[in-house]
């Protein structure tokens, strides 16, 4: 007969599929290293036995990657949006830096829209937490903490999104700021006006998540992507400017350091030339 019994789910294939789910969701992102085996297999409730026979598989699937003497840790999961000869290419090409800015716009605005609708309580406690801290990084001046946390934001948002390609989309998308490819976030971040707005801005969007408010949520992330456009065009206009006087100031310096030329003698008339004067 062809039937026969049908197996109960192993063990290990149990804890592959809870290990899987947390990557999926956004719980374990690329590089988050794992507890140690002992910690992992009591929070799993599973033998240790069973808990290397997960991992193992785990590693041989490429979601996994093991380091002698360091542990388990969550495999660089997000490849680069684009392969690296076509992000120089883009980086050189003036259409990308407005292009990458109008993706985000729409791309934020509707994570925002959805997180607005559907972030849990959890969600809404990270996003919370996350304001506070960028509160206190802008308080101490620490502009490269500010930076940092405005990425973990917006990739929280999109988590709170709870869609899952939009969560991993987010992920590149985000690889992208962190990188410096298209947006030079560090120069606006030195920006004292734009830090402030920058601060204002973010809670603004957090609050109207907070509220349940999709459209408040949606348009005040739109308005915060069209005001990093408009800081990142003054900054784009200033570092010109400031190209141009320094071209300048090193021709002023050259001309100025070189020895002039000494003036003709006068001419003295000869007495003949006075006699026939």
């Amino acid at each position: 007969m062809p039937f026969r019994p049908i197996e109960q789910d192993r063990a290990a294939d149990v804890v592959i599929r809870r290990l899987e789910a947390l990557i999926v969701d956004g719980a374990l992102r690329s590089g988050d290293r794992l507890p140690g085996e002992r910690d992992l297999a009591r929070r799993l409730d599973v033998s240790r036995p069973v808990l290397r026979e997960a991992l193992k598989r785990l590693e041989d699937e490429g979601l996994l990657v093991g380091r002698q003497g360091e542990g388990t840790y969550v495999a660089d999961l997000v490849a680069p949006a684009f392969a690296p000869a076509l992000t120089g290419l883009l980086v050189r090409d003036g259409r990308a830096a407005r292009d990458f800015l109008e993706f985000r716009r729409a791309f934020e605005s509707w994570t925002a829209d959805m997180a607005a609708r559907r972030a849990t309580d959890d969600d809404r406690a990270m996003l919370a937490r996350l304001v506070t801290a960028m509160g206190a990084a802008h308080e101490a001046h620490d502009t490269r903490r500010e930076a940092e946390l405005d990425v973990e934001l917006h990739m929280t948002i999109a988590e709170a999104a709870h869609n899952v390609v939009a969560l991993h989309v987010a992920h590149a998308l985000y690889r992208l700021l962190v990188d410096g490819i298209f947006v030079n976030r560090p120069k606006l971040y030195r920006m004292a006006r734009a830090r402030d707005a920058l601060l204002a801005q973010h809670g603004a969007i957090v609050e109207a998540i907070l509220a349940g408010a999709p459209d408040r949520a949606r348009a005040r992330a739109e308005a915060h992507v069209d005001a990093v456009a408009a800081d990142l065009a003054e900054i784009e206009a200033h570092d010109a400017r400031e190209r141009s006087s320094r071209d300048r100031l090193e021709r002023f310096d050259t001309r100025a350091g070189a020895p002039e030329r000494p003036a003709p003698l006068p001419t003295v008339p000869s007495p003949a030339d006075e006699s026939a004067a």
